[in-house]
């Protein structure tokens, strides 16, 4: 009876471990029955005599030996053989040339083989379950997954699913402004899945530009249904992000419809993205057009664009210029990474009656980062740096003071020498 439930007991073992580690039974008696041969076939030289049936929902295992009946003075191998004096002690009808078959128990392979055998399985179960791991969520790769803070380290998070599978959140795919404590919940977009050595790594973010189209298709209906498409993102994660939109209707305004009354959809993403400043625009195929929704709010009189280059110059007034540029380059940053085109801004000097000089044209006295760095903050002709404040001109082009003064004095000397003249 002891040996009976011996018996029972591994295989209860891994019904149960079957049932926590969501293997399916197919797969699950796939594993007990190699894992059974590998263990006679050690035993015996071969298992290809052997019939093995398992039930893990009953907890049954049985074994099964076939054997030969030979003469009693012919047996050469007791495992393929049985002599016809120990046959018909099982029954007394059994000829020579017959079959019997005889069951045998796990217990009678001894301790030390079950131990092993043990050993065995849970090592080739805990294979299947980062198999498993890895195939769910390589097929979530993009997907947005929520998972509980489990442990807060310098460099990560390291989060648990609903079935307890380990979730990494890197710092570098946190928005700047994150704050979590364990216990909390959290929500990201699975970036990557890695397998160094079968061991499974599910690497999440929440500052990929596909976590906030993700964030958009779950709250707002129209883009979940494929009646509004999403055709562009650019992020600056915790700060601002530009979303073009399009729709296949023209009934249905994209822009509208995406943020809401009063914004009212477009809070739910924002509060998630941390305050997130969200500029959603109408997608165009119209180049110029679409450069110039993407440098919203800024007004602009004119865009030269080179194709060839992927590159565009964009005329402003003045007082545009600072609009277009954005709270540290935020918005000309995102405006090109969004468009994909160069943007360069450039004050509008039509009505300047004086005579100016581009910047370009000083390539051989100044260093050609500097006058890029001058061109950066909407600067265009040396009147325009002039008609710059000292302080401003030093803080916004991030330029050391002698370089500044330097510049100044050139293109001051400049002026100088036309007016003699």
């Amino acid at each position: 009876m002891g040996k009976k439930k011996e018996t029972i007991s591994l295989i209860d073992t891994f019904s149960e471990f079957n049932e926590l580690k969501n293997i399916d039974k197919a797969t699950m008696i796939s594993v007990l029955e190699e894992s059974f041969r590998n263990v006679i076939s050690k035993m015996n030289g071969t298992d290809e005599n052997y019939d093995i049936i398992i039930n893990p929902d009953k907890g049954d295992l049985e074994i099964w030996r076939n054997r030969l009946i030979v003469e009693d003075d012919e047996l050469e191998d007791p495992n393929m053989e049985i002599t016809l004096s120990e046959a018909r002690k099982i029954d007394e009808d059994f000829e020579v040339g017959e079959e019997v078959t005889d069951e045998m128990h796990l217990e009678d392979f001894g301790r030390r083989t079950i131990l092993n055998l043990r050993q065995t399985l849970a090592s080739k179960i805990l294979e299947l379950e980062k198999d498993n791991l890895y195939n769910l969520y390589k097929e979530k790769v993009g997907m947005i997954v929520s998972g509980e803070v489990y442990q807060v380290w310098k460099k990560e998070l390291l989060l648990l699913d609903d079935d307890h599978n380990e979730l990494i959140l890197p710092k570098t795919e946190q928005i700047p402004s994150d704050f979590f404590r364990k216990g909390e919940h959290v929500r990201a977009v699975v970036a990557r899945v890695e397998n160094k050595n079968n061991n499974p790594k599910i690497i999440l973010s929440r500052t990929s530009p596909i976590f906030l189209e993700r964030l958009f298709e779950q709250e707002i209906p129209e883009i979940a249904d494929g009646l509004i498409t999403i055709k562009g993102i650019a992020r600056i994660p915790g700060e601002r992000a530009k979303v073009a939109v399009e729709a296949y209707d023209d009934r249905i305004d994209p822009v509208g419809a995406c943020v809401g009354m009063k914004g009212f959809r477009i809070h739910g993403i924002v509060r998630e993205l941390r305050n997130e400043n969200i500029d959603v625009i109408n997608f165009t195929n119209n180049t110029q057009l679409y450069i110039q929704r993407a440098l919203s709010p800024a007004k602009i009189n004119s865009i030269s664009v080179k194709e060839e280059e992927r590159r565009a110059e964009v005329f402003l007034l003045p007082e545009e210029v600072s609009l277009a540029i954005g709270k540290g380059g935020a918005n000309i940053k995102l405006a090109s990474m969004l468009t994909g085109y160069n943007i360069e801004v450039f004050r509008d000097i039509e009505d300047v009656g004086e005579e100016d000089i581009y910047l370009d044209e000083f390539r051989d006295e100044i260093d050609g980062w500097v006058i890029d760095q001058l061109k950066r903050i909407g600067c265009s002709t040396a009147k325009n740096v002039l008609a710059m404040d000292r302080e401003k001109l030093i803080r916004e082009a991030d330029l050391e003071e002698d370089t500044v003064d330097e510049i100044l004095s050139i293109f001051a000397s400049e002026f100088e020498e036309d007016e003699e003249v």
